[in-house]
């Protein structure tokens, strides 16, 4: 599964030179990878309700192209790797068919205040999504 965030720039998130901030950037996969997760049946608020979380451990990120104030930005987001202890998500932020930037983040399962195995019932529907 593939999911498409539509994101438009706002003028706080540029620098002085009126482009996006390499900062932002993250915060664009995160609101990408929420919306990934609640297309896909498991909106990230009742996973956490659970006591299972997903911290970022690892963040990679290339520019390409730069985004500007007022312009709209498609994040495509997939799942590109899973396993029983965490799992990484891949990222294309495109303007107009334009790759933008591209990335990852990787995941660690958290259950309460430790590292655990995903549940079994979140693991069954993201290995759906991964091979789907």
């Amino acid at each position: 599964m593939e999911s498409l965030t539509r994101i438009k720039v706002r003028y706080a998130e540029t620098d002085q030179m009126g482009v996006v901030h390499h900062s932002v950037y993250a915060v664009y996969l995160e609101a990408a990878r929420v919306d990934f997760l609640e297309k896909a049946g498991l909106p990230y608020h009742r996973v956490e309700a659970r006591g299972v979380f997903f911290p970022v451990v690892e963040l990679g990120l290339t520019f390409r192209a730069p985004a500007r104030f007022g312009e709209e930005v498609w994040v495509r987001t997939w799942l590109e790797r899973l396993s029983r202890r965490d799992l990484t998500f891949r990222y294309r932020v495109e303007r107009e068919g334009v790759l933008l930037a591209e990335g990852f983040t990787r995941h660690l399962c958290q259950v309460g205040e430790r590292a655990g195995r995903i549940p079994e019932d979140i693991y069954q529907t993201l290995s759906v999504l991964h091979l789907g």
